[in-house]
């Protein structure tokens, strides 16, 4: 829920934190302005205080001075305390609160605020669900780049909740998100070329994007992924590749899942060499054990 301004933001914070200030301690002439009623001094120090940056890690004194830049209109303030609300730290936790400090700063056109809000409106907390609205304020920040916005814009048109149900566009919203990295659009999108949804069906595109989202940790990606290379499906039949991705699913998948690929594994087993599997086999705790390092 950040976008690339929070970057921005984190090193303004850095350099104005700790400028002239020992090690540990807020800014004197940072806390100074902040203390005269400087919005952007305050939410500085409420990010101080809730990240631990110059300052001992304190949600409820983070709240107190987003609180303060919040009620003057800052909408980052408004954002990050609606986010306090949302989670009860600092504060008790309270939806609707959240909600209203979410609106009034996707009000204000901040894109990670109108995402929150579409969250909100589109489970129904703290607001009622309402699929259209969420769908809306998903738009707004989609276009402003937000992958998981368009992410989530993509599953309502591809479910059609709150917009018609359309495949095509779920699959260009899938695509933006994909392409700047997002593990579950990758998927998605990957699904979409599997099934021919949205899009014409290509199975080597649909590996492509699988293995993308395989790579990130999605366990269904690599289930995806080992049963394609076990079945010669858009990739070369390779089963010690299939072996690879349907053992990391076994490993990283729960409940019933995680038996459909333990079986599915074992059968892709009894095709290799005695060599090869335990070299696989290897491969795979390299890989799990690098993924929890």
């Amino acid at each position: 829920m950040r976008s690339s301004q929070m970057l921005v933001i984190a090193a303004l914070l850095t350099m104005q934190l700790l400028a002239g200030a020992q090690a540990g301690k807020i800014d004197p002439a940072l806390l100074k302005k902040a203390k005269a009623g400087d919005a952007q001094s305050q939410f500085l120090l409420g990010q101080a205080y809730a990240n631990g940056l110059a300052a001992p890690q304190d949600d409820k004194t983070a709240a107190e001075w987003y609180k303060k830049a919040a009620d003057q209109g800052f909408a980052k303030a408004q954002f990050e305390l609606g986010t306090l609300y949302l989670n009860g730290k600092g504060v008790d936790q309270d939806e609707a609160r959240a909600a209203v400090l979410f609106g009034r700063a996707a009000e204000q056109g901040l894109a990670p605020a109108e995402l929150a809000l579409g969250g909100l409106y589109d489970r129904g907390d703290g607001l009622p669900q309402d699929h259209a609205q969420a769908a809306g304020w998903y738009r707004k920040a989609a276009l402003q780049g937000l992958a998981e916005a368009q992410l989530n814009l993509g599953i309502l048109y591809k479910s059609g909740l709150g917009v018609p149900q359309d495949d095509t566009q779920a699959a260009d919203l899938y695509r933006r998100a994909a392409e700047q990295g997002n593990a579950t659009a990758q998927f998605n999108l990957g699904l979409l070329y599997d099934n021919g949804e949205g899009v014409e069906k290509d199975y080597a595109q649909a590996a492509a994007w699988y293995l993308k989202a395989a790579r990130q940790g999605v366990p269904r990606a690599q289930f995806n992924l080992g049963s394609m290379y076990a079945g010669g499906r858009g990739v070369p039949l390779n089963y010690e590749e299939a072996y690879f991705w349907l053992d990391v699913a076994a490993a990283t998948w729960s409940g019933s899942h995680q038996q459909e690929a333990i079986n599915a594994r074992d059968q892709v087993a009894l095709r290799l060499p005695t060599t090869a599997l335990m070299a696989v086999k290897e491969r795979v705790k390299e890989w799990l054990a690098g993924k929890r390092e």
